[in-house]
């Protein structure tokens, strides 16, 4: 009986952890949705990957485990993708059908919630970036 309660009281302790989780990841997206505003008002550009893969570095040196760097990048990612998505929609066009190489470069890329289009060939990919349907292109 002991074990169960145990067991019990452990996963109130992940649910407590969950919950904070959630109220900080609402405390990010407001300061973004603010970031947001800064950058449309300075006409800068939503997506500096220069900052995403300095987020990436600090995270992976602060983290001393036991959760593994690589799925610690893998939920900023998401975390980001998400971020990026509520500053902007992004819309990125790729070279092929989903499940292509390309398509699975553009998720490791920009996330599930950039908005990827599939394109027939590299001129249509590239074409929708310089006509603006895209705002990047992976071949």
């Amino acid at each position: 009986m002991s074990e169960k309660k145990t067991l019990e009281e452990i996963r109130n302790s992940i649910d407590g952890i969950d919950d904070q989780i959630l109220d900080l990841l609402n405390q990010r997206a407001a300061l973004v949705i603010a970031i947001g505003k800064l950058k449309r008002g300075e006409k800068r550009d939503f997506y500096v990957p220069s900052r995403e893969r300095e987020i990436y570095e600090r995270l992976a040196s602060k983290n001393r485990g036991p959760f593994p760097s690589e799925a610690l990048k893998s939920v900023f990612r998401e975390i980001i993708s998400a971020s990026l998505a509520l500053e902007a929609p992004m819309k990125v066009a790729f070279l092929g059908p989903k499940a292509t190489f390309t398509h699975m470069a553009a998720l490791q890329q920009f996330g599930l919630s950039a908005e990827l289009v599939p394109q027939k060939s590299i001129p249509a990919v590239f074409e929708d970036v310089e006509k603006g349907r895209a705002q990047y292109g992976v071949v």
